[in-house]
């Protein structure tokens, strides 16, 4: 088979399309022909060498892939071969096939194409592992599992038209929340209130900590989600409203920064920090069913949709790469086999 590998760390340029083993499901896996990938900003730090994948994993980049089921190892039940899916992957989905754990294998919903699919398991899974929380339905207030954002609270979603963020704004105002976003354009502000958001920041031209109090009377932000990191750790923390909880994501700000503990204390704050890529086989397996239970009716319903801003083919992965780096996209960029 075909598969995207990296050369050596270092620009877009350093993804090579070769000719590489297939692979083989081991116990419990099941083997995908892939029809679409989709970039994510841990492809790119992996690119560049600041992002090894999980001991095990595959070493080809790609989060999520979409498209069928080619074969089934021992004890993978609940596919059949042929079946449209889409998947969670700790590596390997820039690629021709790939093997995944049955646990982090979805059904393609309901009106989506099997491409667009692509688009969907790492970014649905990524918010519901933050913000929602297992054991409810998608409106009732008990759904949230790390910030427990609940209906009628105000969410502040960092980078608002990235693939993140625009399934954030969907999921938040699926449950009732009011949603606040940042980015970097007029245009891409418009794109997501097209999606729902409400409160609009261009993080070039405004303070996001001054435009959040205001639309909310002075009270501030209930959850932040946050892809920045360190630069924005201090301006977050003024941006909450009492008992509000910042949820950390990405670094693309930055890994170190003071914390003003008194702040935070004031306001009987929480800071957390987490990952996807690196938890258990079981935890994916648990989120990508809460995701199948709560996230995937929704997309089934039109309330939320796939969010594609372009596809270009895998073997010229690193356009779509130069894409994310450059900014300016709204929503997923996939690679298409």
């Amino acid at each position: 088979m075909k598969a995207i590998t990296i050369t050596e760390p270092g620009g877009p340029e350093v993804l090579t399309w070769s000719t590489v083993p297939d692979p083989v499901p081991g116990p419990g896996e099941v083997l995908i022909d892939v029809t679409a990938s989709a970039v994510n900003r841990a492809d790119l730090l992996q690119r560049q060498g600041h992002y090894d994948p999980p001991p095990g994993a595959s070493q080809y980049p790609g989060l999520e892939c979409s498209g069928h089921v080619a074969a089934l190892g021992e004890g993978a039940h609940g596919w059949e071969v042929g079946q449209p899916v889409c998947a969670l992957l700790s590596g390997g989905g820039y690629a021709e096939k790939v093997a995944v754990p049955a646990g982090q294998v979805l059904p393609v919903p309901d009106g989506v194409s099997v491409a667009n699919a692509a688009a969907l398991p790492e970014a649905a899974a990524t918010v519901w592992s933050n913000l929602f929380m297992g054991g409810g339905t998608a409106t009732s207030s008990n759904l949230f599992m790390c910030a427990g954002l609940r209906p009628a609270e105000t969410v502040l979603i960092h980078g608002g038209a990235s693939g993140i963020g625009t399934m954030a704004i969907q999921l938040a105002k699926a449950v009732g929340a009011t949603v606040a976003v940042t980015a970097g354009s007029r245009e891409r502000l418009e794109r997501c209130a097209e999606l729902g958001a409400d409160i609009l920041v261009d993080h070039r031209e405004q303070d996001f900590v001054e435009e959040v109090r205001r639309a909310t009377g002075g009270a501030g932000a209930d959850v932040i989600l946050d892809i920045i990191g360190a630069s924005y750790l201090d301006r977050n923390v003024r941006a909450l409203a009492m008992n509000g909880r910042l949820v950390v994501i990405g670094l693309q700000g930055g890994a170190k920064a003071e914390l003003n503990i008194g702040a935070l204390l004031v306001k009987r704050g929480t800071v957390s920090a987490t990952s996807l890529r690196g938890r258990p086989a079981d935890e994916k397996a648990a989120i990508v069913a809460a995701v199948r239970e709560h996230v995937w009716p929704l997309v089934a319903a039109g309330r939320v949709r796939v969010v594609v801003d372009r596809a270009v083919p895998m073997w010229d992965a690193g356009v779509g790469h130069s894409v994310l780096e450059e900014g300016g996209h709204v929503g997923k960029v996939l690679l298409t086999v």
